[in-house]
């Protein structure tokens, strides 16, 4: 792992790396941001996963949540969203699909099957390499106490990867998320181009059909879930009713927050983060 950059941030260290990922097999970056508590022990980690079009900067630039993460003593994740440089045939052809657009899922459909694999990378190789030992020696990062929430692509992978990998994630939360991309246009356009048109592949995939298919209530603490009403993508992406018909179905406690006046960008977020670092430190710091 290599630190690019590296900023002083409310006590703590805000920084921004790369490393050469084996999954990917391509160079990707991150940001992480240390609270100053990090100097001295290890502390939990909380994962937000971006939407379409952003990087790993959009977050810990935008959203103002590090001066909170430092009173709270949470270190804060945020990887980018999807390989670079690949030099896939039309990658960059639309701002909704390929680069800027992983989908927090692994491709199998040709020609996005060999680099498109944001999953894997997130599960699988990310989270482990910031659980070793750290490059300017400072305790490692505490796994055992991992939350993950995520804005619009990035709350469906939030919601998506919590049900999908049971017990590696105590907390979840989500802004605006795509939550049954099956029904939207955002969703299907993504699920045929990298999964192919078998929907009964869709499902593993789609946050409302997974909290659906739970015997339980898979978070018994609770998920947090903000949405703008002034939002012009609410009514045609997004359908939150749907994710709040599955929890209420199974049992899932959720507080989906209903808010006039916002959209869905970043002044939206900036306005609640620090409603969602509470959220997950209520149950990352008991």
């Amino acid at each position: 792992m290599q630190v690019i950059g590296e900023h002083g941030c409310f006590g703590g260290v805000q920084r921004f790396c790369r490393h050469d990922s084996e999954t990917i097999g391509l160079p990707m970056q991150f940001s992480l941001y240390l609270p100053p508590q990090a100097r001295e022990r290890s502390v939990p980690l909380l994962v937000y996963l971006a939407g379409l079009t952003c990087t790993e900067e959009t977050f810990p630039v935008k959203a103002g949540a590090q001066r909170v993460a430092a009173e709270l003593g949470l270190a804060l994740l945020s990887p980018d969203t999807s390989p670079r440089g690949a030099d896939v045939p039309g990658e960059a052809d639309d701002w909704d699909f390929g680069v800027g657009a992983g989908f927090w899922l692994d491709a199998t459909q040709e020609p996005w099957r060999r680099h498109w694999r944001m999953e894997s990378w997130l599960m699988d190789e990310l989270l482990p390499l910031l659980g070793a030992d750290d490059p300017a020696g400072l305790p490692p990062l505490d796994l055992d106490r991992a939350g993950i929430f995520g804005h619009s692509m990035g709350g469906h992978g939030a919601l998506t990867l919590a049900l999908r990998h049971p017990g590696r994630f105590r907390s979840v939360s989500a802004f605006a998320p795509i939550a049954a991309p099956m029904r939207c246009p955002w969703g299907r356009k993504a699920f045929t181009g990298y999964l192919g048109d078998d929907q009964g592949v869709w499902l593993e995939h789609d946050a409302s059909e997974l909290m659906r298919s739970q015997q339980s209530a898979p978070y018994p603490d609770g998920i947090l879930i903000d949405q703008g009403l002034a939002d012009r993508f609410l009514d045609e992406q997004l359908y939150p009713e749907a994710f709040e018909d599955a929890c209420s179905a199974v049992g899932q406690p959720l507080v989906l927050r209903r808010h006039e006046g916002y959209d869905h960008g970043y002044y939206f977020i900036a306005t609640f983060v620090e409603d969602h670092l509470r959220h997950h430190a209520r149950v990352l710091l008991r």
